[in-house]
């Protein structure tokens, strides 16, 4: 399968969910952009990362992975987005020490933080990207400066679809406690994370 390399478009919020983010990346060579719904903790790490000015008063977890790969001369190399299932986007860190090559499974937004950090290249797999790409409008008349305002108002309705489906919020409270830990713990491995934190506080509450 063939690989193609992408660039990060921008980090676009949703004005209606709070704490929902996207991170959009563009294909190099072509106009297809692949939106990605990430944290409010990693958007921030790329935005710091994006920012070359902006320097936090302490490491972030990112930075200091980074450091800590300095310190034993751990490169990453790339970052390789290879699978998508249920709207999941899976990726893995491919690194260097000594020579010797190895492949670590990360989370994606996680992988994109570091791999601005390490100045790596993003691929992903051309079938992914006919999958999941999207196209957004481009006007040829506009300048510069206006196709920037309408890419920004298009990548806006494109986060609303992506993060703001119409399914009813789940309700938890005809849930034993043994249950919810169960949930929680399916939402936790599934990488659910707001679902967990939904879960999360209606066990506090009991508790």
């Amino acid at each position: 399968m063939s690989l193609v390399k992408l660039n990060i478009k921008g980090i676009s919020y949703s004005q209606t969910q709070n704490g929902a983010y996207a991170l959009i990346l563009n294909e190099e060579d072509g106009d297809r952009k692949l939106p990605i719904v990430i944290g409010a903790f990693e958007a921030q790490s790329i935005a710091i990362a994006l920012e070359k000015e902006i320097s936090p008063p302490r490491p972030l977890t990112h930075d200091l992975f980074k450091n800590f790969a300095d310190r034993f001369d751990i490169v990453v190399k790339q970052v390789i987005i290879h699978k998508l299932v249920d709207g999941v986007f899976y990726s893995s860190l491919i690194c260097e020490r000594d020579k010797i090559e190895e492949i670590i499974d990360a989370r994606t937004s996680d992988a994109i933080a570091l791999a601005l950090r390490f100045q790596a290249p993003i691929f992903t797999y051309k079938n992914i990207l006919d999958k999941a790409g999207i196209y957004l409008k481009v006007n040829p008349k506009k300048d510069d400066e206006d196709q920037d305002t309408q890419d920004s108002i298009l990548m806006d309705e494109l986060v609303a679809n992506e993060l703001e489906p119409n399914a009813p919020v789940e309700s938890f409270k005809s849930k034993t406690i043994e249950e919810l830990h169960k949930l929680l713990n399916e939402a936790v491995a599934n990488e659910d994370y707001e679902k967990a934190a939904s879960i999360r506080d209606e066990i506090s509450k009991r508790e």
